[in-house]
């Protein structure tokens, strides 16, 4: 469907007749209504009775399953209310108002196209090349302001570490082909199972290790997290909301299907080495033959053989390693650095860092009560975090706009270079200051947002964070859980830092009535708060204060109605330990 929407537009925008005489505006709403078809279509393919088990497409290098598809519906409504939330801009010489995604819609469609893709992935060619139409769509989408500085280097430092990431997947899949001659992940998942071969299997988890590190690369996990302050911090808010959602679902969908297929292979090992050099595996594996009977009593197998055959169970273990390790320095990092920032998308960013850890830990721990509450975290972060990109969006706009009508400081603004693609976007939490006071409404919903991003009760992310914890404490993970809850503390505190600026009114950010005008007017800004200053005028459509408001009633009123959610995560979790 995607695809052929693409074709579409590739001639529409092809054809004068046809270019000229619809607005850029046509083409953003024309790709958000894709996007919800789409979406729609995904979610209808839930009825077709064999999906359940699972249905491979295209000759195997894609596997449609219940979580791909109701995951591909939510990240498909998802993209549809970005595109649709975003504001228009009037130019003051053309009084005519355009979409800032004037030349992206496209760009955005094909990102969004190799995101779905990904999501389906079962070849590690498909997944190549999913992850790299993925990409190349979030490095253009990087350089939106064209005439920006600071925009350009965004989009170069992303590309460049980008292919660094994109490098290290491609590796891995040629070293898993060169140990193994196979590209399909079902025939990898049963040679893991069946292989006595050590050194094919040692190859194949060299390979899966640095195909995985590529992904937690690209989805900014620690310690491979120093890229994505300052891509955030440079790039238009309008692009931060995808950089932070979109491809970041996606991925982890695609490490939840390896983790999970290869952790039920080797099921819950325990390894010990005796005195003559033998290994003992005690072998739980376990098989949940319906939904309601439970799990069956354990089958503890002992297998005595020579510990250099002993290999398949070894890649369990690295990766859930692995998994471990970049999830406790993720929550550390995202939480004692996030502490020292003062430009609000860099603190976000290391929120969504310390956010990681949390899911990380989620999908390292593989039950079935992991994994729904991994489910249920990726959809109480997206919902939080495209609402709270919204409200920025919304404020930089607003205060803009005030500035533009009233031509304040004038003896500074003659003196920047303007530029006329772009638009201010809030880069400093001072910024922030007074919020309340001009704008109550938005001011209260950031504060909600961001109270549910520190966990607190009775809002959505305290949930989010209960049900993870509780997984692991109930699997043997008390160390890394009791850090998980002592970050999630630490971290509350440059959440309410950002609270107590917006309802603080201080001289640096003091309200002056303009008694000749009856205006409201921002006195005593910051020389940098004028940069990048345009003659426009801004218009945030009513579906984007619709979305902020839902959003927000959303992430508050969670507690009166949770059953939809919970039951929908509960049951794709299930699914996946069916066998």
């Amino acid at each position: 469907m995607i695809f052929i929407s693409i074709l579409t537009l590739i001639v529409a925008k092809a054809l004068p007749s046809l270019n000229n005489n619809l607005s850029s505006v046509y083409f953003t709403r024309i790709s958000a209504i894709i996007f919800i078809y789409a979406g729609v279509l995904s979610f209808n393919s839930l009825y077709i009775q064999s999906i359940g088990s699972g249905i491979g497409i295209y000759s195997g290098l894609f596997h449609i399953t219940q979580v791909s598809q109701l995951i591909e519906f939510f990240f498909l409504l998802i993209a549809s209310l970005i595109l649709i939330g975003w504001p228009l801009i009037k130019k003051q010489e053309s009084n005519k108002f355009i979409s800032y995604s004037t030349d992206y819609s496209l760009i955005v469609l094909f990102s969004t196209l190799g995101s779905s893709l990904l999501i389906s992935s079962s070849d590690l060619v498909s997944m190549y090349l999913s992850i790299e139409l993925q990409s190349f769509g979030l490095y253009v989408l990087s350089t939106l302001y064209r005439d920006s500085e600071s925009s350009t280097s965004a989009g170069l430092k992303y590309f460049l570490l980008g292919g660094l990431s994109s490098c290290l997947i491609l590796l891995g899949a040629g070293l898993i082909y060169s140990y193994t001659g196979l590209t399909n992940f079902e025939s990898l998942y049963s040679l893991i199972s069946v292989s006595e071969i050590n050194y094919i299997i040692q190859g194949l988890s060299l390979g899966l290790i640095i195909i995985i590190v590529g992904f937690l690369f690209k989805i900014a996990a620690a310690p491979l997290h120093n890229w994505s302050p300052d891509v955030y911090d440079d790039t238009p808010t309008i692009v931060t909301i995808w950089l932070t959602i979109m491809p970041k679902i996606s991925i982890i969908i695609l490490l939840l299907e390896l983790h999970t297929q290869i952790g039920f292979i080797g099921g819950l090992n325990s390894l010990t080495i005796n005195t003559n050099g033998y290994a003992e595996i005690l072998n739980s594996l376990t098989s949940l033959t319906t939904y309601t009977s439970g799990f069956q009593n354990l089958d503890y197998i002992s297998l005595m053989t020579p510990l250099t055959i002993i290999s398949g169970e070894n890649c369990i273990y690295l990766l859930k390693f692995l998994l471990l390790i970049s999830s406790l320095l993720s929550l550390i990092i995202g939480t004692v650095v996030g502490l020292a920032q003062t430009r609000i998308k860099r603190l976000l960013a290391y929120s969504t860092i310390s956010h990681i850890g949390f899911i990380l830990l989620a999908l390292a721990i593989n039950t079935e009560q992991s994994i729904d509450s991994l489910l249920f975290y990726i959809i109480q972060y997206s919902i939080t975090n495209l609402n709270i990109f919204l409200i920025i969006i919304a404020l930089s706009y607003i205060i803009n706009h005030s500035i533009n009508n009233k031509g304040l400081l004038e003896h500074h603004i003659n003196n920047i270079q303007t530029n006329p693609n772009m638009i201010k976007d809030i880069r400093y939490i001072s910024e922030l200051k007074g919020q309340f006071f001009l704008n109550p409404l938005l001011s209260l919903s950031l504060s909600i947002c961001l109270f549910s991003m520190a966990g607190i009760p009775p809002l959505i992310g305290f949930f989010s964070k209960q049900f993870v914890l509780y997984s692991a404490l109930q699997s043997g993970y008390n160390f890394i859980a009791l850090v998980a809850i002592i970050v999630s503390v630490v971290s509350a505190s440059y959440y309410l830092k950002i609270i107590r600026v917006l309802h603080t009114e201080t001289l640096e950010s003091k309200v002056v009535v303009d008694e000749s005008n009856n205006n409201l007017l921002l006195a005593n800004r910051n020389d940098q708060s004028f940069n990048n200053y345009e003659n426009t005028d801004t218009l945030l459509t009513n579906f984007h204060s619709f979305l902020i408001s839902s959003l927000t009633l959303s992430i508050l009123l969670f507690i009166l109605k949770p059953s939809l959610i919970l039951n929908s995560t509960q049951l794709l979790s299930l699914s996946l330990f069916n066998f």
